[in-house]
């Protein structure tokens, strides 16, 4: 039976979780990426489906074994010159024994008796399998791609509707020039120099803010030594950074301007109201700090703001406003908490959002 003293700790960590703003919503799925160089992959199945998913796993490269009794066209063509790894095509039905040893396994099966073993013979043989368009037999789905490798964006409806997802990379294809990839090699690249990006994590971090910068603005160009050199003497900058209060209205996160998000994005610490929708804090990044600020002593939360924006920290603050009659964002606590900050001789940034 609980003791009285564990009933006060459930009650204290109850109370912590319910004022918590929370880091990220449920996931239907959880979106990971797989590394499958030189690693086997089997597809089973010989039609225009597997041809895409072998072509698909061989560009990731994987060595792709392919088991059918009869190939579309295409497959020749794939395994003479596959996109990256290699496709070994081999011209029977799969078996049990074909599962050992690979790291992923794909079959483009009609029927739920045969699909089912499939399934069944892979988790045996400890490999995640996928069943195309048969989502009761996969431990994993493919979404939609955007490629620019190696900066790769990948977008899942959980197989509710696919041609959203397509939809949806289509605009995300529009918005990612293609030159971005030769940016992320840089990156990969530069993250050797080490020390000279930054001496601690917080320097580093605004070195990799400024890169990020850069690299949207010039991507239609590739990258050259000048732009690290760049970038790393705009490291020594110092100084406060402003503190920004965006202020969210009825819409929630569905009326966050990009300057709201470009904030949300690049802020280290949030200070939020407690009736700030998660989806609004979603846009920023998992390791800012967060903390929920309820209505009071105005002057007491901009000390913690100012205490927070010390060093250069870069510093958000979210609340909760009104519409007023002519339909724009109001809080008087807000203006009052600019005032405050303004007065301690800080800059302070104003967004209204979420009309």
């Amino acid at each position: 039976m609980p003791t009285p003293e564990r009933d006060d700790e459930h009650r204290d960590a109850t109370s912590t979780a319910a004022t918590r703003p929370l880091r990220i919503e449920a996931l239907a799925t959880l979106p990971v990426f797989f590394k499958l160089s030189g690693k086997r992959a089997v597809v089973a199945g010989g039609t225009e489906p597997a041809l895409w998913k072998a072509e698909l796993l061989a560009a990731s490269g994987a060595d792709v074994s392919v088991y059918a009794e009869t190939f579309v066209e295409g497959f020749d063509a794939l395994a003479a010159a596959p996109p990256a790894g290699c496709v070994l095509l081999v011209s029977r039905r799969w078996q049990p024994g074909d599962l050992a040893n690979a790291a992923i396994a794909v079959g483009a099966i009609a029927s739920d008796d045969e699909a089912s073993a499939f399934a069944t013979a892979a988790r045996a043989a400890g490999v995640p399998v996928n069943v195309i368009d048969r989502p009761a037999f996969c431990d994993f789905q493919f979404g939609a791609i955007v490629n620019r490798s190696p900066l790769v964006v990948a977008v899942s409806t959980d197989a509710a509707a696919p041609v959203l997802g397509q939809a949806i990379r289509s605009l995300i294809e529009s918005l990612l020039p293609a030159g971005l990839r030769r940016w992320v090699e840089a990156a990969q690249l530069w993250r050797r120099e080490g020390d000279r990006l930054g001496a601690t994590a917080a320097e580093r971090r605004r070195f990799w803010d400024r890169f990020a910068e850069r690299a949207m603005r010039e991507a239609t160009r590739p990258p050259v030594a000048s732009d690290l050199e760049a970038i790393l003497a705009g490291s020594e900058a110092q100084g406060a950074n402003p503190i920004t209060i965006i202020n969210i209205g009825a819409a929630g996160a569905d009326g966050l301007t990009l300057g709201a998000l470009r904030a949300l994005r690049g802020a280290d610490t949030i200070f939020a109201d407690p009736g700030i929708p998660p989806s609004v804090l979603d846009f920023a990044r998992r390791e800012a700090h967060r903390e929920i600020v309820g209505a009071g002593d105005e002057a007491a939360v901009a000390e913690r703001i100012a205490a927070a924006a010390a060093g250069g920290r870069r510093v958000v603050c979210v609340r909760a406003s009104n519409l007023s009659q002519n339909g724009n964002t109001t809080n008087p606590e807000g203006d009052r908490l600019s005032s405050l900050l303004r007065a301690a001789g800080h800059t302070v940034l104003g967004i209204s959002a979420g009309r």
